[in-house]
């Protein structure tokens, strides 16, 4: 089984969009996948269909259930703040050590061609009182597609994330650039920017209309090693 870890180069950048995405494109191309965010913040439980464990249910064709929400991420909390600060809120202490243990879990057990773990805001964003996302990609170490926004100011978000991961030895299997929402610059003029920067990286652009080719990002990370 493939594992990847879709991170984001900051928060909102469109990580759940491409992961539900490329979740669709890779059952297209005949493969079971399986999809887990390990935590998540900002969830309302009045409107499951909303959340990002929602939404990669609705990718999966699966029904969402409260045991189908709990399956794909587990830890859930109201408050729209980092993961240890809407935690605290609840009287929850997240522990790193237990997150990467579900989420080994998940691997050891997901009976899927695909595992694709989605993290929780940017790369650097606060995971737990001592945590970042980061450490829990540095104690997973699986393969990352790393997704950036569009939006002024993202190509530095974009290149310094993918520094990070590379200085910290961790693979990049793909780079996408995730269009951001108006008045954000012109979003073919900003990708071939990232293009341009980023050398050979492979990158691939997602813009909001649906229409881009998450078949072209699937057939990649399947010929991947």
């Amino acid at each position: 089984m493939k594992t990847l870890f879709v991170a984001g180069a900051g928060t909102d950048v469109g990580k759940t969009y491409v992961t539900a995405t490329l979740t669709r494109a890779l059952m297209a191309a005949g493969k079971g996948v399986a999809v887990f965010k390990p935590v998540a913040s900002g969830y309302d439980p009045a409107a499951p269909e909303e959340s990002d464990a929602g939404r990669l249910l609705e990718a999966l064709g699966r029904e969402i259930t409260p045991d189908n929400i709990h399956d794909v991420c587990p830890l859930r909390f109201a408050e729209p703040l980092s993961p240890p600060a809407a935690a605290r809120r609840e009287g929850v202490t997240l522990a790193l050590d237990d997150l990467v243990a579900s989420c080994r879990a998940r691997i050891a057990a997901a009976d899927a061609d695909v595992l694709l773990i989605e993290g929780v805001g940017g790369l650097m964003s606060p995971l737990t009182d001592e945590a970042t996302g980061l450490d829990l990609m540095l104690a997973l170490g699986v393969p990352a597609i790393l997704v950036g926004g569009t939006y002024l100011g993202g190509i530095s978000h974009l290149l310094t994330a993918a520094e990070v991961l590379n200085s910290r030895g961790l693979t990049t299997t793909a780079i996408v650039a995730s269009e951001s929402p108006a008045p954000a610059p012109g979003f073919a003029e900003t990708v071939e920017d990232m293009r341009r920067f980023l050398g050979t990286a492979p990158l691939f652009a997602a813009d909001r209309s649906g229409n881009w080719r998450a078949t072209d990002l699937a057939a990649h990370l399947l010929s991947a090693d």
